[in-house]
């Protein structure tokens, strides 16, 4: 007879965000394929700038970008495991999506450069996505201040 006590299954809060998170990007990942939910989806390239299809009318993907959504929602999910992996996951993931939010500005928007492809929103989003992780990174695993009299 296998048993399991209750830690088996409690998370902490770092754990959580990061599977809450992998769960979002999987999700969008998915949302990505679907037409209707993805305007102009049969416009929609493999890794180029000339991909008009939009997530939700708005953000800029191709078959590349929503192929990486899965798998940052994949690691998210698999990394959720422990906290340590999880804290990994978001601290950096969320630089990564800053270093992506840095290339969006640099690059010209109608060059072959723009191969993921992103869009002015995608740039703003992959701002707030790359400092929410770090941020939720560290502080969901700071440690308490302890005063002594």
């Amino acid at each position: 007879m296998v048993t399991s006590s209750r830690s088996d299954t409690v998370r902490t809060r770092v754990q959580q965000a990061a599977l809450l998170v992998g769960a979002v990007f999987l999700l969008v990942g998915v949302l990505g394929f679907i037409p209707g939910i993805t305007t102009n989806y049969d416009t929609m390239k493999f890794a180029e700038h000339h991909s008009e299809a939009k997530l939700l009318g708005v953000f800029q993907v191709s078959i590349l970008h929503n192929i990486v959504h899965l798998l940052f929602g994949i690691a998210g999910i698999a990394m959720a495991r422990a906290a340590s992996t999880a804290r990994t996951f978001l601290i950096g993931g969320g630089a990564i999506y800053l270093v992506l939010w840095l290339y969006g500005l640099i690059i010209d928007h109608d060059s072959a450069a723009n191969f993921v492809p992103v869009n002015s929103a995608d740039n703003w989003l992959h701002f707030v996505l790359g400092v929410g992780m770090i941020a939720l990174g560290v502080l969901l695993t700071r440690r308490a201040r302890t005063t002594r009299p």
